[in-house]
């Protein structure tokens, strides 16, 4: 295990945090490990969840200001359907009266101000995905996500420009193309405690070397489980991205892809080797903007690697790195241990939980 450098509690406030600076003690096994699990009261009350993203999404409330709307009907389209109540420019707070399936045609445009809340209810969404396009303040949470067909079918579609997105606790598997992909100039995001399995090409940030304008985003990605998908968790052009807490196992190419200009700060992550070793893959790509062609950095702090994985790092360009505390100053964050990994293997993606009761009873 690489050195940990500080250990960081989280707290919440829905503006920006401003910078400050960190902490530096030395991982040592004296240090005790951290037993606070991160988001403990999100499930309190119905709109505990607004505000409390940790990392870039920390602003992100969603349909906090809104009533609750409620979808009725599993249907593609239509009164009490999913669709219909996305597409509305007002705040909700979407919540499901019923269980099942939602076989999508097309996409579900996401607008801004909404929280698709799916506490209470098992919610599957099938053939198309949601795409979150031109909106702000959105929250997405256990929701499934399995079996998206045709081209350009990603389980969560993020662009263009799009910003303050918490996505939270969904499961999400086999879909044609993407599962996560945030481009186009898409940021502040945070995703947490998200399960990806049977999947291919499972996140992609940043899209293209010709589209410069992406060195905006910033994603954070923690608590999540890539179980077994082959590659991309995730593969990043120009982003500032950072991983903490995450459980990669047995990827079939790479697990984490430096494109060029990639900031990625890697932190007290685990990654489990399968046939395929390498952790951290440089991919060198030429910016639009640029002349020679270079490929990402990556920053790694008390990584676990099992199973033979090799960093496969190079520390030459590590100071070019972000630091997460430039732009918020903390978050939940243990080393990476067993109980770590025990933890994200049974509290990751949809979990069977009731609906809390909102202390706002209005409804839409």
């Amino acid at each position: 295990m690489g050195n940990l450098h500080g250990l960081h509690r989280s707290h919440h406030h829905n503006a920006p945090f401003p910078p400050s600076p960190a902490p530096q003690p030395s991982y040592s096994p004296s240090v005790p490990h951290m037993t606070v699990e991160p988001y403990c009261h999100v499930d309190s009350c119905l709109r505990s969840l607004a505000g409390k993203a940790e990392g870039f999404g920390r602003a992100a409330v969603g349909g906090l200001n809104g009533p609750i709307c409620h979808v009725t009907s599993l249907a593609d389209e239509g009164p009490g359907s999913l669709r219909e109540a996305c597409k509305r420019p007002e705040p909700l707070w979407i919540v499901f009266d019923v269980s099942g399936t939602i076989h999508l045609s097309s996409f579900v445009n996401v607008s801004s101000h909404k929280t698709v809340d799916g506490r209470g209810q098992r919610v599957k969404i099938t053939g198309k995905g949601l795409r979150i396009k031109q909106s702000e303040n959105v929250i997405i949470c256990n929701l499934e996500f399995e079996g998206g067909v045709g081209p350009d079918a990603d389980a969560i579609q993020i662009k263009p420009k799009s910003s303050i997105i918490w996505i939270d606790r969904c499961t999400l598997k086999n879909y044609y193309d993407g599962l996560i992909d945030i481009t186009r100039e898409s940021t502040d995001i945070t995703v947490s405690r998200c399960h990806f399995v049977n999947h291919n090409k499972t996140m992609l940030i940043g899209a293209d070397p010709s589209h410069v304008t992406d060195r905006c985003i910033r994603v954070t990605i923690h608590h999540c489980f890539f179980d077994g998908t082959r590659q991309r968790h995730p593969r990043v052009r120009f982003a500032k991205i950072h991983l903490f807490n995450n459980y990669t196992r047995n990827w079939s190419i790479y697990a984490v892809g430096a494109g060029v200009e990639a900031q990625v700060y890697s932190q007290c992550n685990i990654y489990e080797a399968g046939e395929k070793k390498t952790v951290f893959k440089y991919i060198t790509e030429k910016a639009a903007d640029k002349e020679e062609a270079e490929a990402g950095f990556v920053r790694s702090e008390g990584d676990w690697f099992l199973n033979g994985a090799k960093s496969c790092l190079s520390h030459e360009k590590e100071h070019h790195v972000f630091s997460p505390t430039q732009h918020y100053s903390g978050w939940t964050v243990e080393s990476s241990t067993e109980k770590l990994k025990k933890y994200i293997k049974h509290s990751t993606g949809w979990q069977n939980l009731p609906l809390p009761p909102d202390n706002l009873p209005t409804t839409a």
